[in-house]
């Protein structure tokens, strides 16, 4: 029986797997997130932590053995996250997320010291993105030296859990793909970057492929969880990446839709792609010897509990859910009457590289109500994913399927609408929704022998749930995609008039 473990941006969820790969058991805690300043976005480690050992601890508890059945663990997270620790592994501040904005500013310093964006291509294969670490780590030393220089080390925020369970400073290729410090073609650190910048090496965690053993979980945690004691943890993968090893993709061909928190359009390659302009990010695959493509939104599902958040103030007589949203959506004509909605709640990082970014109604009027707000975020959403899709494919991932996955796909309007917009079929697998905590598992499976490799891994991996596009639907889809596809340049010069100095 392995553990696999995903810490998202609200949630950590750990589920069990057994030897056939199915998902025996489950638990979930939830975590705030805290945003100082319009861009901001961090977290306290200590809440990762109490979710992680609370979750596993309920988890093991469900087992038929109570948790002695555990052979080994694999671990998942939000990626880009800047965990600043002292010299005793402790937090000095609160982690600073992937869907910040505020290093917009030392991402243009970065590239610019680099010798120019082809230059920074080169020695990573991605451009230097807001979200990714290595903004943060300058934005930190700039904003806040003192605690910069009492900080010993710098992890990812998965890894700041392996910290706690084993004691050991280590990170997988995937996750440090989206440092923007990582030489993604050679799957290891840019010294040469990383000597233009300043950073000190020993700041950086050692880096394993997501199949390795990282260390082994310390005797107090295996006691109080009652896991063996040695229960091995391996490196695992940076959410993104690992969700789409999830779903089966590790190879060219099909392509994923992850909606989630974010929107990720990812798929899998044999060998390391060029990244012409920096439009998309390439990583290191979850396989050895694989990479991985993809095109982030950073509000997908986000977006959709954002506006359930925003009314659940003025609806406590009745409060509002998801599903009475989706319902909601349900009652309301595709295209919603002209009504359009740009999903940049959190600025853009993909189609569109744009921190400054807002969300946006555009066609709003008396006889709009709640239900068109709610389809049209949905609306909104996709096809600002159709749109990712197509930078995707002009960097060379193929499309001869679509396979989705994520929390919002356990609706099934999501999925029919994501086929509609695509004008292509659709499916989910077994294991998608669970996530990355699920590619967590069969790294660990990996990394024990339980399965020769992912390929072995993933053979169980079948189709669960198809959806067809319906022509009309995906006709009036079309039509919106042409307009919507322009709202961004025709808005961009508000965006940048309005921008609030961070």
């Amino acid at each position: 029986m392995l553990i696999g473990i995903d810490l998202g941006t609200s949630t950590c969820k750990v589920i069990a797997v057994n030897g056939s790969g199915e998902v025996i058991a489950k638990q979930s805690r939830d975590y705030p997130m805290i945003n100082l300043r319009q861009g901001w976005a961090e977290q306290d480690p200590a809440e990762w932590w109490r979710a992680t050992d609370e979750a596993i601890t309920a988890l093991t508890a469900s087992l038929p053995q109570s948790g002695r059945e555990i052979t080994g663990i694999g671990l998942c997270g939000q990626m880009h996250g800047l965990t600043a620790l002292d010299a005793e592994g402790k937090p000095l501040r609160h982690a600073i997320l992937w869907n910040d904005q505020r290093a917009a500013p030392q991402c243009d310093w970065i590239t610019e010291r680099a010798g120019g964006l082809a230059e920074l291509l080169r020695m990573t294969r991605n451009r230097m993105l807001p979200g990714f670490t290595g903004g943060k780590i300058i934005w930190f030393r700039e904003n806040e030296p003192e605690l910069f220089e009492r900080t010993a080390r710098i992890l990812n925020p998965k890894d700041y859990l392996r910290l706690r369970m084993t004691g050991t400073y280590v990170t997988d290729v995937s996750d440090t793909s989206g440092t923007g410090l990582f030489d993604v073609a050679h799957r290891c650190w840019s010294d040469e970057l990383l000597q233009l910048l300043d950073i000190d090496r020993a700041l950086l965690p050692d880096v394993v492929e997501s199949v390795d053993q990282t260390g082994q979980v310390l005797p107090e945690l295996a006691r109080r969880w009652n896991v063996p004691e040695g229960t091995p943890v391996f490196g695992g993968g940076g959410d993104a990446v690992i969700q789409t090893t999830a779903m089966g993709l590790i190879d060219a061909g099909p392509v994923g839709f992850t909606i989630g928190t974010a929107g990720i359009v990812a798929g899998g390659a044999a060998s390391c792609p060029d990244n012409p302009g920096g439009r998309v990010q390439v990583s290191c695959g979850n396989a050895p010897g694989r990479w991985h493509v993809m095109g982030v939104s950073l509000s997908a599902g986000g977006a959709f509990q954002w506006l359930r958040d925003a009314l659940a103030p003025v609806t406590t007589t009745d409060p509002i859910s998801f599903d009475k949203l989706v319902g909601l959506a349900k009652a309301v004509e595709p295209g919603c009457n002209g009504l359009l909605f740009l999903p940049y709640l959190l600025g853009e990082r993909s189609p569109h590289v744009a921190p400054e970014a807002a969300a946006s109604w555009v066609g709003l009027t008396p006889m709009h109500h709640v239900g068109h707000l709610a389809r049209s975020v949905m609306e909104g959403v996709l096809l600002n994913m159709r749109e990712i899709l197509e930078v995707c494919r002009q960097a060379g991932l193929d499309c001869d399927r679509v396979v989705a996955s994520g929390g919002a796909t356990t609706e099934s309007l999501w999925l029919q609408m994501l086929a509609d917009v695509l004008g292509r079929e659709t499916t989910t697998v077994t294991g998608s929704s669970e996530g990355g905590a699920y590619g967590a598992a069969l790294a660990a499976g990996v990394g024990t022998g339980q399965w020769r490799d992912f390929d072995e891994a993933l053979a169980g991996v079948s189709v669960e749930r198809t959806f067809i596009p319906r022509q009309a639907t995906a006709q009036t889809y079309d039509r919106i995609f042409r307009t919507h596809r322009r709202l961004y340049d025709e808005l961009k010069p508000l965006y940048q008039e309005n921008t609030e100095p961070r």
